[in-house]
């Protein structure tokens, strides 16, 4: 018997969460430009509030696009692995007990919480089977998994052809014996933090951002114009005070997608010296903000 690829239902999620991504990127960008011409001030504030809340999901719904993009599920005589992004559950066929639609389920089984196209994720308590985890794209053709772990909750795009082949994989018996294994992304992040260098260079990008929002919080207010720097005619160019807080959005930005970037090379032992360099260059740039910041406070009006 050949290796099963069985992709979940995949176009109508990514679909919904690129068109959600342009939204939201497009209002806080909207919002950002809007503040970096207005003067201090309940405007100010408001514009502040409309990119940072529109900026705020896009790192998560970017990673579940990424999730949907290489989900798979992939199932041969021996196991059946569920992918998902960082996620990865590899369940031995011998520990299956039984694969079933969830319309055969006597008591309705409830969604997840805040369930979207291409992301049916999270946990969910049923009373007959207790905790069950979906690891599905819609609500569509979906099929439950019964161990004795837990239920899982799948959608692959054709689940006739899945419970055909697992008939047959069941009947055919399994070559090897192999081990079970549960990876999820907060492994990866727990990993990371056991290495006393990950730990420092998270932290002093960290603290280095804070100190950034935090000076240029004070800097705003304290004067309406700070000089950028020098005209050809060698006189200040000087800027409204409420630009200055795009420095900390671009370098917490930066540091984001580095440290995101960074935990998606660590989950390789051999790619691990990427991501200490990633990291390590999120960190320098935070510092390089701040110097740029010391730089326009010494440069005179």
């Amino acid at each position: 018997m050949n290796t099963g690829l069985f992709p979940p239902s995949k176009r109508g999620g990514l679909l919904f969460h690129a068109l959600l991504l342009v939204a939201l990127a497009g209002l806080s960008a909207w919002g950002f430009w809007q503040l970096s011409a207005t003067a201090v001030g309940p405007a100010f504030v408001l514009y502040l509030l409309v990119g940072l809340i529109a900026f705020a999901p896009i790192p998560l719904l970017g990673y579940r696009a990424y999730a949907l993009y290489r989900a798979q599920y992939r199932l041969d005589r021996d196991t059946l692995e569920l992918r998902w992004g960082l996620r990865n559950e590899i369940i031995p066929l011998a520990d299956i007990e039984w694969v079933r639609p969830v319309e055969d389920l006597t008591h309705p089984l409830a969604a997840p919480p805040i369930p979207m196209p291409g992301a049916v994720l999270g946990l969910r308590r049923h009373r007959d089977l207790g905790i069950v985890e979906f690891v599905a794209s819609t609500w569509r053709g979906l099929l439950l998994v019964g161990t004795p772990k837990r239920v899982y909750a799948i959608s692959p795009a054709q689940p006739a052809d899945f419970l055909d082949t697992f008939a047959r994989a069941v009947e055919l018996g399994s070559l090897r014996e192999a081990p079970p294994k549960s990876l999820y992304p907060s492994f990866v992040f727990a990993h990371a933090w056991e290495s006393g260098l990950v730990r420092y260079l998270w932290l002093a990008g960290l603290f280095l951002n804070l100190g950034l929002a935090a000076w240029i919080s004070l800097l705003i207010p304290s004067s309406p114009f700070f000089a950028l720097g020098y005209r050809p005619d060698r006189s200040p160019d000087a800027v409204p005070s409420g630009q200055l807080i795009i420095i900390p959005l671009v370098s917490a930005f930066l540091s984001l997608v580095g440290w995101i970037a960074g935990l998606f090379f660590f989950r390789w032992g051999k790619r691990q010296t990427i991501s200490i360099v990633l990291w390590g260059a999120s960190a320098l740039s935070s510092l390089f903000f701040l110097l740029a910041v010391l730089f326009i406070v010494m440069t005179p009006m």
